[in-house]
């Protein structure tokens, strides 16, 4: 019998998942990954394997809805049936935000899940259902260790200055302060960058995905991160808006062409690149278009990350590596060829050929900045955690 460990990350419509051998080395080798979409209406099951080829799909037929609990007993069920003698015997969950009480991946209790659904109202697109997805898996399989996984934990080595906000101590004390995400992307990636460039100390990492967000990090550790209160913060993003003035938003309320609600969903939902585009939030669809509004969006998006990148040089003192990763970050070279543009004052110096291969490294032999395409795995990040904390042996 082989044990594995199942990572999983609950949306509001969604379960994400992949299951992970849990030897006793703690290689952790990928089994497959896959997910369940659609819940509320229409939910569907697609997995692959660690090639990346389907092993199976289901579909519960449209007006069909599923809740977390039964999507998890299902995927936990299809696992064990069909991948040879495994057993799960633990479950490790990405939650956004940890809080002030936790800085480090911890083991689940009752308590936990209470203290981390208390923070849903700070980020309310993904805490909520992170915790559920945690409360679901308890309660089909009470017997079972979990990990909770932050993406807030790795910003807690920002200096304290980068994390406060010039606030009174009762909305501090409120929990209002710079708290930072992708952590969980960006922890494997500060362990990724000593194998491609060991001596780089001062690093720009730019996580580029449907949610954006860059990171500062010095000898592998966060100094500052573009999301700041809440994932709607710092660049602009698929359909998330990115820094917005709070006056702007005072006067919409204040016109009452928004309440917070509707305010709410128009920054997480209809802004971004969509709302720049007026078409489209996906970055493969805007550069394919000729349509000017797309080019501004795609534009637009470059000179935040070019604002931010020359912040963060400040802050660093200089730069020695920059990285891109996620979705946009490895797999578009027109992006990354516009920004490397507008950094060669810093000393980047972009190899085109090597760029349009997808690197990894895309700088020239003399760029004076080392540039890197790594790719990310939030997932093998969070089973490593759970390894640790809850099969590792001690």
């Amino acid at each position: 019998m082989t044990d594995a460990i199942v990572v999983f990350n609950a949306g509001s419509t969604s379960l994400k998942f992949g299951a992970y051998t849990a030897d006793a080395a703690g290689s952790l080798p990928l089994l497959c990954r896959g997910r369940i979409d659609s819940m509320q209406g229409d939910p569907h099951f697609l997995v692959k394997d660690a090639a990346g080829k389907p092993m199976a799909s289901h579909e519960w037929g449209e007006g069909h809805a599923i809740d977390h609990p039964a999507a998890l007993r299902f995927v936990i069920a299809w696992l064990e049936a069909n991948l040879d003698g495994v057993k799960v015997t633990a479950a490790g969950h990405r939650v956004v935000l940890g809080g002030t009480r936790f800085e480090a991946p911890v083991l689940i209790d009752g308590g936990v899940l209470d203290y981390l659904d208390g923070l849903a109202a700070m980020e309310p697109s993904h805490q909520s259902f992170n915790v559920r997805g945690a409360r679901a898996f308890a309660a089909a399989f009470p017997g079972l260790p979990q990990v909770a996984c932050f993406d807030s934990s790795f910003h807690r080595t920002m200096p304290e200055v980068a994390q406060t906000y010039a606030l009174t101590q009762d909305v501090r004390d409120a929990g209002v302060r710079h708290w930072g995400y992708h952590g969980i992307s960006y922890d494997y990636i500060s362990r990724q960058v000593p194998h491609f460039a060991p001596a780089a100390r001062r690093v720009i990492v730019a996580h580029l995905g449907g949610g954006a967000s860059m990171c500062a990090m010095l000898d592998g550790k966060s100094v500052d991160t573009t999301m700041g209160f809440a994932g709607v913060s710092g660049l602009p993003m698929a359909t998330r808006s990115g820094d917005i003035p709070p006056g702007a938003l005072f006067y919409l309320l204040r016109q009452k062409l928004f309440d917070d609600a509707s305010l709410e969903k128009m920054l997480y939902h209809n802004a971004g690149l969509l709302g720049l585009s007026g078409t489209s939030g996906d970055m493969r669809e805007l550069q394919e278009s000729k349509d000017p509004r797309a080019i501004a969006a795609v534009e637009h998006f470059v000179y935040a990350m070019a604002k931010y990148a020359g912040a963060y040089a400040s802050v660093l003192g200089g730069l020695d590596a920059f990285v891109f990763t996620a979705g946009i970050g490895e797999h578009s070279a027109t992006v990354r060829a516009m920004l490397c543009a507008k950094l060669e004052w810093l000393g980047v110096k972009l190899d085109r050929r090597a760029n349009a291969e997808g690197g990894p490294r895309i700088s020239a032999a003399d760029s004076a900045v080392s540039v890197w395409v790594i790719p990310t795995d939030e997932e093998l990040m969070i089973a490593r955690h759970t390894w640790r904390l809850s099969v590792s042996p001690k």
